[in-house]
């Protein structure tokens, strides 16, 4: 061998890729925060999670959740005092089983939540932070309690949609 040629090296790397437990990583990551910033190369383009997000998401997201219940009860309210449910694939729900309607709207609600944390620091539609989309949710969830406990002032002129 001269010494131009390079040294045969042994590989190091086990058959198993570590990438592939996917369970794994967002377990152990969960516990083990690691990528607290967006990827440093600028050719490495796909999506990448983050272990760590901002503690003003966690009281965003659960601010949602819990004005999402708070909509679920005052619909069932609304309901019973004339009112109908305008999403008809909701309405469907809520005629058949109570249950179904709030599991599954909490539910709906929740996944989107954990989607959008997620994905808080990418832009949606390359113009607005997801973040920003976050608290929009929250003041429009806002928005439709103050609405909601309005109609639920004046029972007897509930708007007919």
């Amino acid at each position: 061998m001269s010494r131009t040629e390079p040294k045969p090296t042994r590989e190091r790397r086990g058959r198993l890729d570590r990438r592939s437990r996917k369970c794994w990583s967002v377990c152990y990551g969960s516990f083990n925060p690691r990528r607290r910033t967006p990827p440093r190369r600028a050719d490495d383009s796909r999506f990448h999670s983050l272990d760590w997000h901002a503690p003003h998401l966690l009281a965003v997201a659960i601010g949602i959740l819990l004005l999402c219940v708070v909509d679920a009860f005052l619909t069932l309210v609304l309901l019973q005092g004339g009112a109908y449910e305008a999403n008809p694939f909701m309405a469907t729900l809520v005629y058949r089983n109570v249950a179904v309607f709030a599991a599954l709207k909490t539910a709906m609600t929740g996944a989107g939540i954990v989607l959008m944390v997620i994905l808080a620091r990418y832009r949606f539609m390359r113009l607005v932070r997801v973040d920003s989309v976050l608290y929009a949710v929250l003041v429009l969830y806002a928005g439709l309690i103050g609405y909601e406990i309005w109609m639920l002032k004046s029972p007897l002129e509930l708007p007919i949609l």
